[in-house]
C-alpha cells in the first residue's frame, strides 16, 4: 500500500485528537485527584495506563503521518 497524502492528514488528525481529548481526560483525573476523591488504587493505575496509551498512539500515529506527509510532498514536481 501507498501512502497518499489524504492517509498523513488522518494520522495526524487522530493523533492530534488523540493529544486533545485525552490531555483533557488527564487534566480532569488531576482535579479529580487533587480534590480528594476516594477511589480504589486501580481505579487510578487504570485510568493513568489508558492515558500513558493513548499518548503512545498518538506518537505513532504522528510520527507515520509525518513521514507519509513528506513522502507525499517529496513525489510532487516542483513547479518552476
Amino acid at each position: 500500500m501507498r501512502f497518499e497524502r489524504k492517509h498523513a492528514v488522518l494520522l495526524l488528525g487522530v493523533a492530534v485528537w488523540n493529544v486533545v481529548t485525552f490531555g483533557n481526560f488527564a487534566k480532569n483525573l488531576l482535579e479529580t485527584y487533587q480534590a480528594g476523591e476516594e477511589r480504589p488504587t486501580g481505579y487510578w493505575v487504570a485510568h493513568v495506563l489508558l492515558i500513558v496509551g493513548n499518548f503512545a498512539i498518538a506518537a505513532v500515529l504522528a510520527r507515520l503521518g509525518l513521514k507519509a506527509f513528506r513522502a507525499t510532498r517529496a513525489d510532487r514536481p516542483v513547479a518552476a
